[in-house]
């Protein structure tokens, strides 16, 4: 009988700066998906660089030229420059590249890019970096300050998030100057970059799109539907359009809100999948008679 040997399957998580803990949290999920789904056909490995830039595999301190002999593909849920490290050694890597890293993390950078070159709007926003007392003053003082920029730049409502996210802290809907206040007061106190935003009236649509899958060149999942055939159209073609901007990241999932008079806004774009299994991504999978771990294991496949 011919044993076949086992895959394997680094994750790189965790990395020195601020997205520590969600790094580690969603190389967690992948790792728990990939052990749950798959015990026979690929073998996991944790490759862990702690925030002293200290790198671990199992558990074992190593250098990145020892993964070379542990893993056969890495899946990059840490910086994107970490990938720059690996790809030295020829090790094949699922991650975001650097520039599309930048445009992720950077609200204003993305807004432009993709006004720019693909003409899709962003609602209006404005953030505000980690408050320093000796540099911003008094808080009160900041905190009413704050809210009038946000108030002379656009009008309310507003949403309100912190950055890096944290699942504690959730998302804000200012609908008065009080409430504003109240929610940059709160980032304020968790030390949280904020990112204030006028709320877009519509609807709320998630487009997953994947390249390569069921053998289309970019696989859009189709949308629910609450959307018409029109939207779900504009929105399939706009969700496309970002992906083979974005390049060949295997997996986007797009953002949008659609107005009652059919203007598409762009809210957030996601190059990671959330392998949860109450997921929109999940649902998505069923609605086409697929499973998550079948999305999983086709992104694995491409890159091995």
């Amino acid at each position: 009988m011919q044993i076949i040997a086992k895959k394997r399957i680094g994750i790189l998580r965790g990395g020195e700066g601020e997205d520590y803990l969600n790094s580690l949290r969603m190389g967690g999920d992948i790792i728990s998906h990939l052990i749950d789904n798959f015990p026979k056909k690929y073998r996991v490995v944790d490759i862990l660089i702690d925030q002293d830039g200290l790198w671990h595999a199992g558990g074992l301190p190593i250098v990145p030229a020892d993964l070379i002999h542990k893993v056969d593909v890495v899946w990059n849920v840490a910086h994107p420059n970490l990938s720059l490290t690996l790809q030295q050694f020829s090790i094949p890597i699922i991650g975001v590249n650097a520039f599309t890293s930048s445009l992720g993390g950077n609200r204003t950078l993305l807004e432009q890019h993709i006004k720019n070159n693909l003409g899709i709007s962003m609602p209006r926003h404005i953030i505000f970096p980690v408050y320093q007392e000796d540099f911003d003053g008094p808080k009160d003082r900041y905190v009413r300050k704050k809210g009038r920029e946000v108030l002379e730049k656009f009008p309310g409502p507003w949403i309100v998030r912190f950055l890096p996210e944290d699942r504690r802290l959730g998302v804000y809907v200012a609908k008065t100057f009080l409430e504003l206040e109240n929610a940059i007061e709160n980032g304020l106190n968790n030390q949280k970059s904020i990112l204030v935003e006028e709320l877009i009236t519509g609807k709320v649509a998630s487009v997953h799109s994947v390249l390569g899958f069921r053998g289309d060149d970019i696989y859009i999942f189709p949308l629910e539907n609450t959307f018409t055939s029109v939207e779900k159209e504009k929105l399939s073609s706009v969700a496309k359009s970002l992906h083979e901007y974005f390049g060949e990241h295997p997996y986007l999932k797009s953002n949008f809100i659609v107005t009652p008079r059919g203007k598409i806004y762009l809210t957030r774009v996601l190059f990671h999948p959330n392998l949860k299994t109450d997921s929109h991504l999940s649902k998505a999978c069923e609605s086409v008679g697929a499973k998550m771990h079948h999305l999983v294991e086709h992104i694995l496949e491409r890159a091995l």
